[in-house]
Parts: C-alpha cells; structure tokens; sequence
C-alpha cells in the first residue's frame, strides 16, 4: 500500500511542475507567484489555480482571452505593472473573484463595464494609479465590495458610489474639495480616508449618514477650525481619529466633548504651544497620542500634559519629533523625558496656619492641628497686558516684607520657585498671590521666555545654545554641520537605518532668513548616508526636511510636517575677518612698492642721463682725436707697426691735463671698428651709412685702420 502513496505523491508533484507556468513558482496547490517575470503578457495557468499573484511583470495590456477557464480564481494581483487601461469586460469570466489588486499601474479611466461580472469581489485596489475620471455607475454590481481604495490618483470629482456592505474607502491624496452627502450612500463605512484633498469644511450631513464610523482620517487639509460635524451624536463610536496638519487656529474641550470614545488621536504639526487644562480628561480610553512637530512651550501649564502622559502610560507615538522649543532651558529636548520639576513649576509647601491670638488662648491638641498644603502652580491665564505690568511694577516692595504679627489671623508665605523667569525676570506676586514675571526690557511673554531679536541674549546664553543644538544633533534622525560659508554636510544614517526599506531620499530645503523661502527639493539615492547642500546663502538658517521617496508631501504651502525628519542648519558667516590683512598687507606692500619704483626710474634716468652724456663725451673726444691724426698728417705718411696705431706726442695735440688719460689710451689695441663708429657703444651697425652722418662715414672723415 505504501508504495503505491507514494507513486501517487510523485505523479502530482510531477503533474503540478508540468503546469506550472515558466520564470513561476507553484509551491502551494493552486497558488502561483509570477513575479519580476518581465513579460508583456499575462501567464497561461491551470485551470485550478485560485490565487494568482503577477505583479512587476511589465504587463501593459489586458486580452478578452487572459482569464478563460480561470473560473475558481478566487485572488488576482496585477499590481506594479504598466497597464494604461482596463478593456471593458476584461475579468467578466472571474465570477468567484473576491480580490482584486490593480495598484501602482497607469491606469487613466474607470468606465463603466471595466469591472462586470464581478458579483462577488470584495477587495478593489485602484490605488496609485493616473485615474481623472470615473464614469458614473462603474462600480454598479459590486454589492459584496467590502473595501474600495482610490488614494494617490488625479481625481477632482467622485461619481455617486452606492455600495451597501462597504466598509473602508480611501480617497486620500486627490483633489476633491467638497464631498456631499449624495456622494457616499454606505450606511455601513467604519473607515474613511480623506487626508490631503483640499476639504476647506467637513459635511456634517455626510458624517451624520455615517453611524457606523470609527476611523476617519482628515489631516493635511485647509480646515481653519474643528469642523461642526465632530460635534454630534453620530460620532460616538468613533475610535481614531487625524487632525494632523490642518491650519487650526486653536484646541477647545468643548469641541470633543462627544468624542470621549476615542481610543487613538494623531495632532502633529498643529502649531500648538500647549493644550487647554483638562483637555485630555474627555478622552478616558485613549491609549495613543501623536503629537509630533509642535512648537511646545514647555513651562508649568503644559507639567499636567507630561504627568497625565506618564499616569495612564500613553503610547505617545514619534516621540523624537515631540519636543520643546520654548523656553531656551528646554529647546530641542524631547517631551517625553522631562520630569515635573524640568517645567519650572514650584514646589509643594505644607504651611502651618494659625489661629488667632487672644486674651485667653484655648489650648491645642499638637495632633489634632490643621495644616493646609498651598502649591502654587501657575494657572494658564492669558499673557499681561502693558496695564497689568505697570500695576504689578507699582506694587512691587522696595524691601522685603516684614514677618505678620502675632494678630494675624492666618499666616501665607508665597514662595518664588527657582528658576521660573527667564532672560533674568523677577518673580513678583499681586495682591491676589497670583505669581507673575517682571521681564527686563528685550524680553516678553508671561514667563519672559521670548527674547527680542534686535537685542541677542547675553553670552551665557549662546553657550546655553551650543548645548541645544548637540542635544538636538544627537536625537534628531538627520542632523547637520558647516562646511564652508556657502555648504552644509547632512548625516542620513540614523534617517536611512530607521527606514530600511526606502527606495530613495526626497531632501526639501528652505532658506528662513531670507525673502524667498520657496522649498527646493532634491532627489537622493538611499546609498548616500551624508550628502552635501551646496549654493547656500552665508550666514542663513535653513530648515531641512528628510521623507522617503515616493511619499506624498503636504500640499500646504506653510506647512512644516514632512512624512520624514526635519532640523533646522545655520551655514557660516563670510570669511570677512579672514580678508581684512590680506587687504592691509596688499596695501603696504603697494604703498612700500610704489615709492620704491619711482626711486628706481629715477636712479635709472639719471644713470641713462649720465651714460649718453658720457657717450657723447666719448664720442667727440674720438672725434678730436681722429681729427688729429688724420688732418695734419700727409696722406703718404704713415706709421704702423702690425695693427698698432701711432699716437701723436704729447705735444702734438696741445693737450691738457685732463686729456692725458685719454692720450695714454691711444697706446692700447683699439676696439673693433663698428664700436668706434658707434661711440664705443655695445652694438654693431653697418660701415656705410651715408644718410647717418653722426656716424662719420663721410669719405673724407674716413679713418685709417691697419
């Protein structure tokens, strides 16, 4: 019996191999995976197969004839190919087909038969595709569809979808501003998507049709304030809810008092400060908060959020981009490590209060006395007007208060807690006992945490800074440092290991100090752990946005919140300081140069002057000299001796004193004739030259050589 099993065993195993198409893999019974095939067209497969997965094929077409006698298929994913179009009829033979997966293709058109027959399909993914338009009743017939996906297309309107047992729609990352109560008829939807569309207000009839609702996403849209729709009843059930990157002008409680079931809540990139008092106590269930990309002032109001956040034990989510930016003590750490004492909230007293005194004191059990606890924690009151510090600068004692007397009926001592004002504030008290600040002039805000920028801090201050930002260099997931003047080098490591997966870096920069602070936005290759930002402007702060690539960013033109890490980069000042002695140095050196220069021309034409003076001497001195031998001499009188020219006797020529060295001259070898003629000048020009007659050629001055 034995054998003949495993005969059988080998027989399928060798059936299914057979059918099993080429570049597929066949491992389970009627599961195939043809994936990076690289093929134009879909396989041909067994007529049993039940899931069909062909994705990254490069299919770009679709034939009436792909899918005969696929019958039981029950899963198709064509996902990650190039289909521009779906022929109408194409899957009208796939009557079991529960799940559909059409993503990432460049798919332009729905009409109205691309999806007939396909009474059972319960799964339709259109996301990431080129879709504009969608004709009216395409999707008639799919009453069994539980989850319709349309995120990441070209939309601006949606055809009425009259799906009764839908329970998931996305229509996240179009352009459809307005969505009517007639657009939606699924009385059943628990989950609805609708972040980036450009909503400018949330249909409240729309939400009130949707009693089943539990999840509903509207974050990266233009909602000015918390829509009226969150407001009622219909809403109860809600369980999540994204109000991330909306332009909201505040948070109120009252605004989600109906909401008290929700379990998740996502407020990043709300330009928030801080939360109103008791916000969260109307969330009893919730269990994770985002609240990421805030501008958090992190003082004594916000101490309640931190010790609420530890008292429940809140999943608080992206917790490296939750951090304070106010007050200067606080810059740049994350939330989530700040103790209460961190908040520059005073301590806890316990005070003693008194009784009063009279003529007859009753006795006091020391155990049974009263003692109140007094903390003077500073309520968020709203920031003091210019008259409020007059009046407390009016009120505040130029000496200490002296101690109550003894009459007094009850004894409070209100204590200043260390370190509550900033930038060198004085801690003050109204008649009232309400704590307040006195802010030195350059310096505003309740507690003077904001400093003017016409007046820098003070230099301890700016070591304060140096600390912020090595703190926010080792926590941020990108960070920075100057290269040069005009550079800043980027660290992706941390960016790049916290997101393994990514195919590439979208890098988006904006220069915050001047006029023009459009974003630029570079692509880069995941390989690159550091990269470079080059032609940047000297002495500029620039923000630096990391997101993976393929991720759509916020369409808001102001708005900070990234789908990755930002930080902020300061590149150097000018080298100024740097050219400033080059510049002295060049100038001495010209100014040392200059006279120096014109000292030497002038030595230079004096020596010119003085050298053709001397020529000239020279010259009619040879002159004379010629003249002498050569006038009174008789043409036939000669007397050489083997080159050597006869002088004339001393007496001969009258000659003077001063004549005599250059008569003893007459006795050495003569220079060659072309220097003679030349005036004993260093260079040779022709023997005759009768147009020049300063040279002497004429025949009848014409020397005598031997």
């Amino acid at each position: 019996m034995l054998p003949h099993l495993v005969l059988l065993f080998i027989s399928s195993s060798l059936v299914s191999s057979l059918d099993c198409p080429a570049d597929c893999t066949c491992n389970s019974p009627g599961t195939i995976f043809c994936i990076n095939r690289r093929s134009s067209t879909v396989p041909r497969v067994p007529t049993s197969t039940i899931n069909l997965y062909v994705f990254q094929n490069g299919i770009n077409a679709l034939a009436q004839n792909d899918f005969t006698g696929l019958g039981d298929l029950d899963l198709l994913d064509l996902s990650q190919n190039e289909l521009g179009e779906i022929p109408d009829g194409a899957f009208k033979k796939l009557s079991k087909l529960k799940n559909l997966d059409l993503s990432s293709n460049s798919i332009t058109h729905i009409s109205r038969e691309s999806f007939s027959g396909l009474v059972q399909l319960e799964r339709l993914y259109l996301h990431q595709n080129h879709i504009q338009s969608i004709q009216q009743d395409a999707f008639e017939g799919l009453e069994m569809l539980l989850e319709l996906k349309l995120q990441g297309n070209k939309l601006t309107s949606l055809p009425s979808l009259t799906l009764p047992r839908l329970l998931l729609l996305d229509l996240s990352y179009n352009n459809i501003p307005t969505l009517h109560v007639s657009d939606l008829q699924t009385p059943h939807l628990e989950t609805l998507k609708m972040a980036s569309l450009g909503l400018l207000s949330l249909d409240e009839d729309l939400v009130a049709s949707l009693g089943n609702l539990h999840e509903l996403d509207i974050s990266m849209n233009q909602l000015a304030e918390v829509p009226q729709a969150l407001k009622k009843d219909s809403l109860k059930g809600l369980i999540k809810l994204n109000l991330a990157a909306n332009p909201l002008s505040e948070l109120r409680t009252e605004d989600f008092q109906k909401l008290a079931g929700l379990q998740e809540l996502d407020l990043s990139g709300l330009n928030l400060q801080g939360f109103p008092q008791d916000f969260f106590q109307s969330f009893p269930r919730l269990d994770h908060l985002e609240a990421a990309e805030n501008p958090f002032n992190c003082l004594c109001p916000l101490a309640s959020f931190a010790a609420w956040l530890k008292e429940k034990n809140i999943n608080l989510g992206r917790l490296r981009e939750t951090r304070c930016h106010f007050p200067l003590a606080n810059a740049g750490k994350m939330l989530s490590v700040l103790d209460h004492t961190d908040f520059g909230c005073p301590p806890t007293t316990t005070l003693l209060m008194r009784s009063p005194v009279g003529s007859t004191p009753a006795p006091q059990d020391p155990t049974t006395s009263q003692e109140t606890t007094h903390t003077n924690a500073i309520p968020p009151p709203p920031p003091p007007s210019k008259q409020t510090l007059d009046s407390k600068t009016d009120q505040l004692p130029s000496e200490p208060p002296a101690f109550p007397s003894s009459t007094s009926a009850e004894y409070v001592q209100h204590i200043c807690p260390p370190n509550i004002c900033l930038n060198g504030g004085t801690c003050i008290f109204d008649p009232n006992g309400q704590l307040g600040c006195l802010c030195p002039s350059g310096t505003t805000g309740l507690y003077c945490e904001n400093v003017d920028i016409t007046e820098p801090p003070k230099p301890p201050g700016t070591e304060v800074s140096v600390e912020v930002s090595t703190v926010l260099a080792d926590l941020d997931a990108i960070s920075s440092r100057q290269v040069t003047s005009t550079s800043i080098l980027l660290d992706l490591h941390l960016f790049i290991k916290t997101r393994p997966n990514i195919r590439g870096i979208r890098l988006t920069y904006r220069n915050l100090s001047g006029p023009d602070r459009r974003p630029i936005i570079l692509s880069v290759p995941a390989s690159y752990p550091e990269y470079t930002l080059r032609g940047l402007h000297p002495n500029c702060t620039y923000s630096v946005c990391a997101s993976p690539l393929g991720e759509r960013m916020s369409t808001r033109a102001n708005s900070s919140v990234e789908t990755g890490s930002c930080t902020e980069a300061r590149t150097a000042g000018a080298p100024l300081t740097s050219l400033e002695p080059r510049v002295e140095t060049q100038s001495s050196l010209a100014y040392t140069l200059i006279p120096a220069v014109a000292a030497l021309a002038l030595v230079l034409g004096l020596a010119l002057v003085i050298g053709l003076i001397i020529c000239l001497r020279k010259r009619r001195r040879s002159k004379a000299g010629m003249e002498l031998e050569l006038g009174p001499a008789d043409p036939d009188d000669s007397s050489d001796v083997e080159g050597i020219k006869a002088c004339p006797e001393n007496g001969g020529n009258g000659s003077l004193p001063h004549k005599q060295t250059e008569i003893e001259r007459c006795h050495a070898r003569q220079p060659p004739a072309p220097l003679q003629q030349n005036g004993n000048l260093d260079y040779e020009v022709p023997l005759m030259q009768g147009q020049s007659p300063s040279n002497n050629n004429r025949s009848s001055l014409k020397p005598s050589y031997f």
